[in-house]
């Protein structure tokens, strides 16, 4: 059988890139872990003091790429944990914002650092860096594309 060259590249490509995520994400999940929180809670802990305005599920949900009955999930397990809490929002009765509890902030400000995400980028120079971010973010959106999404990504 004879295999197309460009095609075994492409999946070498896919490939190595795949596992360098993986293990980055491990690496970041080892690094939080001694928070006692895992790395998608320190991920929604990140965007709920990110966005501007009320966190809401469906919001959380968009910059986590996730569909809204994980995070559902995810933001209940978190508010077990007493990291959150999910309260109706005043002037909107059907909407409920997340808010961060003592207990989350004090997560956050722990996992916040990204030591061991840092300590792996820098591997690669601040130009090497800049040079990898327009084809990562061609890549993301081109995969967006192919999976219908139409809503654009509110980071980076």
């Amino acid at each position: 059988m004879k295999t197309n060259v460009a095609t075994d590249r492409d999946y070498e490509l896919w490939v190595l890139f795949h596992q360098a995520c993986d293990a980055m994400i491990r690496a970041r999940e080892n690094e939080v872990r001694e928070f006692g929180i895992s790395m998608m809670q320190a991920a929604v802990l990140f965007i709920v003091k990110a966005i501007d305005g009320p966190a809401t599920p469906a919001e959380i949900s968009r910059w986590l790429f996730r569909e809204p009955h994980t995070v559902s999930g995810l933001l209940d397990r978190m508010e077990k944990q007493g990291l959150v809490r999910q309260v109706k929002d005043l002037e909107r009765k059907n909407m409920i914002r997340v808010v961060i509890t003592g207990k989350g902030e004090e997560a956050y400000q722990r996992s916040r650092d990204l030591k061991v995400i840092r300590t792996i980028l820098s591997s690669l120079s601040a130009k090497q860096r800049e040079a990898l971010r327009p084809y990562l973010e061609t890549l993301r959106n081109k995969a967006l594309g192919e999976l219908g999404v139409k809503y654009q990504l509110p980071f980076p």
